[in-house]
């Protein structure tokens, strides 16, 4: 069925916090969730599970590994045990699972920042430190991996490696020589590897997504790759996610921290539908988004003067670098002040993020073109 993205929804009278936390006067572009409608197989299931009217505890259907289980080998080529797959509330979750199994205080966890906060936050829950090796800026405006200083930032305490692909805040989609050069100096100094793919179906121009721990046995037995259909199906309020760990061992171990974890009944069925019944929408959606995505490119190259953006592969996100644009301070603050419209700061992702600012343009395109308008009239 054909869906329309450009179709406004108000969503300040309901319970959002990407539009809540500010003014009823300022666009909110900047948490990752998109102002659009669920598909209508994840609307159907949810309102059949209501209908049903008991919500006791609850547990995964057996269909819904299943499914899952069908998409990795057809979209990537990966065959995953069913008992693989480990159920859980968020990526957030993962990321402090695996530091509190695979690090000890004290112990380092190796991180590429500027990323999605979070990711360098999490070793702080049991008291390892974060180490950093950043993705380099190139003069066109790429950020790239610098092999020599990742390997460099390692030490003979580093446990974990967090790997955040699709890139957020940046947008990179790591080539598969990048992921296997990665592996191997992950499996040369013994560290595991935990990937973070949340994005890993919104990408664009027919790039095509691999899994780190597709490419090999070893490298998936040293690896929690983690993903959920939040982003790619709208639906991260509903909390669902889930870790694949093929090492028996290391799942149990990791089985040890998941009792908190257990995802609600709406969350499963959801989840369900959007994997089983959700590819028509997703299609429709990754069109605008791409259509969205060309829109900012082509605004910001002809209306904002000093700020520059490379397309990103992947996400709906745009890293925008306002460090030429004459802006004095946050830029954040700046276009807050001045613009009203909200994004997200890009010091909040860490070393060299300063001067960048996070545009989400998963929105009705009318809202995203008054945003950017607002933006070209306060510089």
């Amino acid at each position: 069925m054909p869906y329309s993205f450009d179709q406004p929804i108000d969503r300040r009278h309901s319970d959002s916090t990407k539009w809540h936390v500010y003014g009823p006067d300022v666009l909110p572009l900047w948490t990752a969730d998109m102002d659009f409608r669920v598909s209508e197989p994840i609307v159907a299931a949810l309102r059949a599970r209501v209908e049903h009217g008991v919500f006791g505890y609850c547990y995964e259907p057996p269909e819904l590994r299943e499914v899952i289980v069908a998409r990795l080998a057809r979209l990537y080529g990966w065959q995953v045990d069913p008992d693989a797959i480990v159920f859980q509330t968020g990526v957030l979750v993962g990321f402090q699972q695996v530091c509190r199994v695979a690090a000890t205080p004290q112990d380092g966890v190796l991180v590429q920042p500027p990323v999605y906060p979070p990711i360098f936050g999490a070793p702080k829950h049991n008291g390892s430190v974060h180490q950093e090796a950043p993705l380099v800026m190139q003069a066109d405006g790429r950020w790239e991996i610098d092999f020599d200083a990742f390997e460099a930032a390692i030490t003979s305490r580093t446990r974990v490696f967090i790997l955040c692909n699709p890139h957020n805040p940046v947008g990179r989609v790591f080539s598969p020589a990048d992921l296997e050069r990665l592996a191997a100096i992950c499996l040369r100094h013994d560290i595991l590897i935990c990937s973070d793919e949340i994005h890993c179906d919104l990408l664009f121009n027919g790039r095509r997504h691999v899994p780190i721990a597709s490419l090999d046995p070893e490298v998936a037995r040293r690896s929690v790759t983690l993903m959920a259909p939040s982003k790619t199906f709208n639906v991260p309020g509903l909390r669902c996610s889930f870790a694949i760990i093929p090492d028996p061992a290391l799942r149990r171990h990791f089985g040890d921290e998941h009792d908190f974890s257990d995802v609600n009944n709406m969350g499963l069925a959801a989840t369900l539908a959007a994997y089983r019944d959700g590819q028509d929408w997703l299609d429709q959606v990754l069109d605008y988004l791409q259509a969205n995505r060309d829109f900012v490119v082509d605004y910001v190259r002809r209306e904002l003067p000093g700020i520059a953006m490379v397309p990103p592969e992947a996400t709906y996100l745009a890293w925008m670098d306002c460090r030429q644009s004459g802006i004095t301070g946050s830029p954040q603050k700046f276009f807050l002040e001045r613009a009203r419209v909200a994004l997200h700061d890009g010091a909040w992702f860490g070393t060299r993020g300063e001067g960048f600012v996070r545009l989400n343009f998963g929105c009705p395109r009318a809202t995203l073109a008054e945003a950017l308008e607002r933006m070209r009239n306060a510089l």
